[in-house]
């Protein structure tokens, strides 16, 4: 496969770059409903169809529900779908998302992550993708624009892979990437259509030479096998996922992985998060780094599966972790903290953790200095 991506860089949208991605794949059906900051997406995607940049059938639905129930019947029936939602779009679609990993069905959507009302807000935190967390799809998380992207030209072979045909979510920070620009080198329309291959669904529901039954009833007797086998799936995905990004990184000279290591050599102590607040914190560790002090940064692309057993070895010489989750889980433990907890259980590497970033808050810089030295803010970290 010949590496060919356009000259230079341009400067788009998250929602413009992952609209521009799944133009390049054109997958046969896109069924969708509008919420904010997701709009953008679909916007996009719907003017590069019109003027002749895909030839997807987009189908305009009542709801998200709808959205999501039409894009698993389309996906089963032989056609690759895509859709995307955000927020409360998410919540509505919770029951289909969970229908559609239960059918094993090969999906990408992207998200805009928001927070859940109520109070009603329409900024970035993580609370939307918690709600599904246990619901057996795969979800990435994207830093950058540039990210958001190649996640999506890559999210198809992932979620179409054999020993997957599970959903992918691209999942990028609601208006901090969705409506931010950032400089975009796109690959060229022929690697990515080339990388991206033929849909081909097992046993598609209308091959009337080989007639199958879809959405089955399942009793005590077979339910647990068929969770058992979703179960499968996602182990698998963690090594499917890892060679799909192997094959794309030298076509784009760019290094994907389930994690990102920054400056952990020698590190003591390590933020742990996901999403693009990264890019603050890399900063941060720069500085400090540059006073001395011996921190980094281990960044979370791959929410689930989760890696449990990389970022063991990835910590490993580390004294001390800081996971930050963007989303709380009033009278529990948030979602990474407890993660990282099971992760880590026995290693002797000492966990603190913060809930940050609801409704859009964002963390400058002087606040993850805070954090880096164990003196919080509380109107950063709402818990510890």
């Amino acid at each position: 496969m010949a590496v060919k991506t356009q000259e230079g860089a341009q400067l788009l949208t998250g929602g413009e770059a992952v609209a521009y991605a799944m133009a390049q794949i054109d997958p046969d059906v896109f069924p969708v409903y509008p919420i904010t900051p997701q709009t953008p997406i679909i916007q996009t995607f719907a003017k590069l169809v019109a003027n002749g940049k895909a030839t997807t059938e987009i189908v305009n639905v009542e709801s998200e529900h709808s959205a999501m129930s039409a894009t698993i019947g389309s996906a089963l029936a032989g056609a690759r779908s895509m859709t995307a939602t955000s927020s409360q779009g998410l919540a509505l679609m919770a029951e289909m998302v969970y229908i559609a990993a239960g059918m094993r069905t090969p999906i990408v959507m992207a998200v805009g992550n928001r927070a859940l009302s109520a109070p009603l807000n329409i900024h970035c935190d993580h609370s939307d993708s918690m709600m599904i967390r246990d619901s057996g799809v795969i979800q990435l998380f994207a830093e950058s624009v540039q990210e958001a992207y190649d996640l999506t030209v890559m999210a198809t072979r992932i979620a179409e892979h054999p020993d997957v045909m599970l959903p992918v979510l691209v999942c990028q920070d609601g208006f901090t990437l969705t409506h931010s620009e950032e400089p975009l080198v796109l690959t060229s329309d022929e690697v990515v259509k080339d990388f991206a291959g033929e849909y081909k669904v097992p046993l598609p529901l209308l091959d009337v030479e080989e007639v199958t039954t879809k959405g089955i009833f399942a009793l005590q007797d077979y339910y647990t096998e068929l969770r058992y086998q979703m179960n499968a799936a996602m182990e698998a995905a963690e090594t499917v996922i890892a060679d799909v990004f192997d094959e794309y990184s030298p076509l784009v000279d760019r290094p994907f992985g389930l994690l990102e290591e920054y400056e952990l050599e020698g590190a003591e102590k390590v933020v742990f998060l996901m999403g693009s607040t990264a890019g603050t914190i890399k900063d941060v560790v720069d500085e400090l780094r540059s006073e001395g002090q011996k921190v980094g940064l281990l960044r979370l692309i791959s929410y689930r599966p989760f890696p449990a057993e990389a970022i063991r070895n990835a910590l490993a010489s580390v004294d001390e972790v800081i996971v930050l989750d963007r989303s709380d889980a009033p009278g529990a433990v948030p979602s990474l903290h407890a993660e990282m907890a099971a992760a880590l259980y026995g290693s002797g590497v000492k966990l603190r953790a913060h809930v940050f970033g609801l409704g859009g808050r964002e963390l400058v810089p002087d606040e993850a200095r805070a954090i880096f030295a164990g003196e919080a803010p509380t109107h950063v970290a709402l818990r510890s």
